[in-house]
């Protein structure tokens, strides 16, 4: 199942760019940040790229995609339903223990948490990571060039904020299939100079 379902992926374009062999050990235990997470078709080429990185490969997926005939599949190829919608939904202490009993083990996770514009990403994915103390890896879905690749290992620090400002920065609307869903660090520190001009202008409208 998980052959075919790498042929689709290659089959309609998309080129998989893989670390040399034996170079990157990290990779068997982490945690991916995917990104940008603009389409459903995410999921079927992010997949297909964690099974050639890692050897035993997981993937947190909405539970809505678990309803009817596909469920059993997407259990057999490893992805893990999850209710975004229950607060009470341990999805960090679930992973952190499925690390601790040791053995190769890597999640992917797209922060961003929603196919739709989003200023501020979900903050699992880094205490998955802190809590379980492995690092994380940024993986690029970039549908432009119809490449996915890796970036740089990072490890979490005692600054959250900054741990994961850092990571955002990384990923660039153009690489998202639907770019304008996707927000960019640099968009999101724009905004605030971007009211107080408005603001301005509108304050000088009012004086003449």
């Amino acid at each position: 199942m998980k052959k075919i379902w790498i042929a689709i992926a290659k089959l309609g374009g998309w080129k998989f760019i893989l670390p040399d062999k034996g170079s990157r050990p990290e990779l068997d235990r982490c945690v991916f940040a995917v990104a940008p997470h603009t389409s459903s078709a995410d999921y079927m080429v992010g997949t297909a790229y964690l099974w050639q990185v890692s050897k035993n490969g997981k993937i947190f997926i909405k539970k809505e995609y678990f309803k009817g005939p596909l469920a059993p599949i997407l259990r057999h190829l490893g992805c893990i339903s999850i209710d975004r919608g229950n607060r009470k939904n341990d999805m960090v202490g679930t992973a952190v223990h499925e690390f601790a009993k040791g053995g190769p083990l890597s999640i992917a996770i797209t922060p961003e948490g929603t196919r739709k514009p989003t200023k501020r990403w979900k903050r699992g994915f880094w205490e998955i990571a802190h809590q379980a103390g492995v690092p994380i890896v940024p993986a690029f879905l970039d549908f432009s060039r119809k490449e996915i690749y890796l970036g740089e290992t990072i490890w979490t620090t005692d600054d959250q904020e900054a741990d994961i400002l850092k990571i955002r920065s990384l990923f660039k609307k153009e690489m998202a299939k639907h770019p304008e869903n996707f927000v960019e660090v640099s968009d999101q520190k724009a905004a605030p100079q971007d009211e107080v001009e408005n603001n301005q202008t509108i304050k000088q409208s009012s004086n003449q």
